[in-house]
């Protein structure tokens, strides 16, 4: 018997976020699966783990933090 995989999909899907420039912004996401591959992108560039961007999971929960927030951040 040959079961298809079950999708991952949004629990909790991003909400939108101000911050203040120059100060952190967490955005957190979580998943009906542990452990999914998430892959974070602005627009259609894929952000890469940097001092800019620190990218976080922890079971379900995918965490975006974007430290020294700025205008073109949006």
């Amino acid at each position: 018997l040959c079961v298809p995989a079950v999708p991952v999909l949004f629990k909790r899907a991003l909400e939108n976020s101000d911050v203040e420039e120059g100060k952190s912004l967490s955005l957190c996401c979580e998943l009906t699966k542990a452990d999914a591959t998430v892959v974070w992108k602005k627009g259609e560039a894929t952000l890469q783990a940097s001092a800019k961007y620190e990218m976080k999971q922890k079971g379900t929960v995918a965490e975006l933090v974007i430290h020294n927030a700025e205008p073109e951040d949006a």
